[in-house]
């Protein structure tokens, strides 16, 4: 029963790793991070289009090189594996460490509401290293925690240090500081402080650092100490003190958190301070959950760069905590309110579509399978608030609404190919091709805007960049030009350039014949 709950959670996500397209943003640069790698022959220093990418540790990017090499292409459903598999590992180590404190029911419950949290789906069918750090992050404080707890196997003081290193090498700092930290804390909370030699003794050490001396030696020995220096400092101590990159106040995540969690978020916050306020936090294991919410919340808040996929690792134990708490809090019509507000919002998607389609024409609203997927959503909020207040069944109204977010992804996910031109860069550049076939055009450009330096990942050929200060003066020949649309409208002289050009739109883009 297990492995088949876990296998129908996969499913749910498969066709959309399959149909869709890579994302400009970062999917993309790490596709062609990767292709230079590979050209290049690099294993542990990298480069984007010539230029230093010390941002990220090697882990993720050898999985990116390694299906390349597999596969003779970049392929999303292999890709995506590495981020939808780890979340599903974080579930059932979850679950494993709650058994006994729990009932299957509530672990049902926590595992289908974590899944289908907002920024932890998000984070599982995206093509990124968070998902694979948090599933090491969960791994080191289990294994912590069974050592705690007398429960450890002859493996775990090896286990402990080396998912440590491995959450460090997925994503850097965070991926050691969350693990070692949380230890020091709740050792301080529990007034043990002088057992840490036990969890990270000399052999943990030894682990940790065998496995980084590796790594920087590796770093020093291609790319040299510039690039070392920068993996070490830029890449941390000033992304952390004053970054360069996501620079957030203070506050960010006191804001953040209300819509990554959700539709979840009012009432993983709401039983958690109600537990704090009635001094419902007991036991251990709760003790510790606490501990790396707060120590992850309060010390990513510290930092100069922020973004809401930092607070990942947070996740879990938010949805578990809950879950821990509910049964204590006895106060059903405030944790029935707390499930009740997102139901009532997600049921108002529906009719909130109809009069905003009426009121603004919108391109993505012109489709029916909005109205359809948004209806489905309505009929399964009203199940779920009949379940929740009729048959006073809190877990029923929980896996309705959870399954019925999943079959949604799932159903929606077959319609993708319709939206990829919106998504990616993927058929502008296959058009763009078909053109250059037919025109016999060998020439390439793009506009220097919204990361399309990195669809040479597509085209498989380098590009030359057509920057601003060149509209008035570039003589482009014949070439196929790849700009935004809003580019051109923005922009005086590119408008003027392209004026009276052949264009071809595809999604937000234009494909320009020069």
């Amino acid at each position: 029963m297990k492995a088949n709950k876990y296998l129908l959670l996969l499913l749910a996500f498969l066709p959309l790793l399959f149909f869709r397209d890579f994302t400009p943003d970062n999917e993309l640069k790490y596709l062609s991070i990767a292709d230079e790698a590979i050209r290049y022959g690099n294993f542990f220093t990298f480069t984007n289009h010539g230029i230093a990418y010390a941002d990220k540790p090697p882990l993720y990017l050898w999985i990116v090189i390694l299906g390349k090499l597999l596969f003779g292409t970049h392929s999303m459903l292999f890709l995506g594996l590495f981020s939808i598999i780890p979340a599903l590992v974080v579930l059932y180590v979850m679950d494993k460490w709650i058994a006994t404190e729990a009932d299957q029911n509530s672990r049902l419950s926590a595992q289908l509401m974590l899944i289908t949290s907002g920024y932890f789906i998000g984070a599982g069918i995206v093509l990124r290293m968070d998902m694979l750090m948090c599933m090491f992050i969960v791994l080191a404080l289990y294994t912590f925690y069974q050592m705690y707890t007398g429960k450890d196997t002859k493996w775990s003081s090896y286990l402990f240090p080396f998912y440590t290193f491995m959450a460090l090498f997925t994503k850097g700092p965070f991926g050691l500081l969350i693990p070692i930290l949380s230890v020091i804390a709740f050792l301080i909370v529990k007034g043990e402080l002088k057992t840490f030699g036990r969890y990270w003794g000399v052999k943990a050490w030894c682990i940790l650092l065998a496995g980084s001396a590796i790594w920087f030696t590796g770093v020093f020995m291609e790319g040299g100490y510039t690039y070392l220096h920068n993996l070490l400092f830029n890449q941390t101590v000033n992304r952390a003190v004053d970054s360069f990159h996501h620079k957030k106040p203070f506050y960010f995540y006191f804001e953040a958190i209300w819509y990554s969690l959700a539709p979840w978020s009012l009432l993983y916050i709401g039983v958690l301070f109600a537990g704090i306020k009635a001094r419902l936090i007991k036991t251990d294991l709760e003790k510790f959950f606490l501990t790396i919410i707060t120590l992850t919340f309060v010390g990513l808040s510290l930092v100069s760069s922020k973004v809401e996929v930092y607070m990942l690792p947070a996740f879990p134990f938010f949805a578990y905590l809950a879950v821990l708490l509910l049964k204590k809090v006895n106060q059903s019509k405030f944790v029935s309110a707390l499930i009740a507000i997102p139901l009532v919002i997600i049921g108002a998607a529906f009719p909130a579509i109809i009069i905003l389609s009426r009121i603004k024409p919108i391109a993505l609203l012109n489709t029916p399978l909005i109205y359809v997927l948004t209806a489905f959503l309505l009929v399964i909020a009203v199940l779920a608030l009949y379940y929740l207040y009729k048959q006073r069944n809190l877990n029923k109204s929980i896996y309705t609404l959870a399954a019925g977010l999943l079959i949604t992804i799932f159903a929606g996910s077959f319609f993708i190919p319709s939206y990829n031109e919106y998504i990616g860069y993927g058929e502008m550049c296959k058009t763009g091709e078909e053109i250059a076939r037919q025109k016999g055009i060998d020439s390439f450009y793009f506009y220097n805007s919204g990361r399309m330096e990195n669809i040479d990942a597509y085209l498989k050929r380098d590009l030359k960049e057509l920057k601003e200060t060149d509209l008035n003066k570039k003589q482009c020949g014949k070439a196929i030009l790849f700009v935004r649309i809003k580019d051109v409208n923005r922009t005086p002289s590119l408008k003027k350039m392209v004026e009276g050009k052949q264009k071809i739109v595809k999604g937000d883009c234009f494909i320009i014949i020069l």
